[in-house]
């Protein structure tokens, strides 16, 4: 039937649109991932969400038609640690791969997923390639102390067509928020959330309680997933929806980090990343603090796991 219906109520300005319920945004969703509306309409949808932001029950309910497409990675022993990487270094180096390779060493498995949505940046993908861990080609198991990158178009091919519409439209839109907030595998995962501005805090958090998610939300480094060195951010946690407070936000920046590299390249990078894990350079305190937090999650997840995830 198309979405105009829809985009109608969403797309009357910030003080007109009426939000829609998880099962029209579900549905909303659906059809612009399956790619039978028009480009005029997930245009339409597109600007109409931006000016008038996503509530919770949208979010969930673009999540829940994502859920329902996505390519899943099988269950894993241990839980999976998500780490979303859509921005890339712009001012300071890309620290999510030493964050995965951190994990890994603590016997997680770690996927990351991602997309280029800006040419200028390096994205921790071409980090993890010079790392040794190339971006996979079809879905497959992750073992323990294993970290795999997932390009978007490998879980969702109609995701990662919305996310090009950036390319065209010029601004970030719904699909941006999603791949922050999906659980790309058939079981317990803990998905590292960030943000770069105040106000998507207060969303995602209501997001992560209202689906019933294993998450970290921290300020990430310049909107990635890894914790941003120079600062000691405010840090909550959900175990199942349920909220864990792990760190409260501390006052100043530090005006240098130990060994952190000025230059933001590939090659850079790579070299910082080795220096760090061979422990020739200090783990930011930030990032160990990050990993301990993390971990916890994940212990947090099987010791609280519901009944049903147990007898899957």
């Amino acid at each position: 039937m198309g979405i105009s219906l829809y985009i109608k109520e969403i797309g009357r300005g910030a003080r007109g649109a009426k939000p829609l319920d998880r099962a029209q945004a579900r549905d909303l969703f659906g059809q612009v991932l399956d790619g039978t509306v028009t480009d005029l309409e997930i245009g339409a949808f597109c600007l109409a969400m931006r000016i008038k932001g996503e509530t919770p029950e949208e979010l969930a309910g673009f999540l829940d038609a994502t859920h329902a497409r996505l390519n899943r990675f099988p269950a894993t022993r241990q839980p999976l640690v998500v780490l979303p990487s859509y921005n890339g270094a712009r001012r300071l180096p890309v620290l999510t791969p030493l964050l995965a390779l951190l994990l890994a060493r603590e016997g997680l498995p770690v996927l990351v997923h991602g997309a280029a949505t800006e040419s200028t940046r390096v994205l921790a993908s071409s980090v993890l390639a010079g790392l040794g861990v190339p971006a996979l080609t079809a879905i497959r198991s992750i073992d323990d102390g294993e970290v795999v990158f997932a390009p978007t178009e490998l879980l969702s091919p109609g995701l990662k067509r919305l996310l090009d519409v950036r390319r065209v439209v010029g601004l970030r839109n719904s699909g941006h928020s999603v791949v922050k907030l999906m659980q790309p595998t058939a079981g317990e995962c803990v998905v590292i959330g960030s943000y770069t501005h105040p106000e998507y805090a207060k969303s995602m958090a209501a997001t992560f309680e209202l689906m019933g998610m294993t998450a970290l939300l921290s300020r990430g480094l310049e909107g990635e997933s890894a914790a941003d060195p120079r600062r000691t951010a405010q840090v909550d946690g959900f175990v199942h929806g349920k909220h864990v407070a792990l760190q409260e936000q501390q006052p100043g920046t530090q005006s240098e980090v130990p060994g952190l590299p000025k230059e933001i390249d590939i090659e850079s990078t790579v070299g910082y990343t080795r220096r760090v894990l061979s422990g020739e350079t200090p783990v930011p305190d930030a990032i160990a603090l990050q990993v301990a937090q993390i971990v916890q999650l994940a212990r947090l997840a099987l010791q609280t796991r519901p009944q049903e995830t147990e007898t899957q």
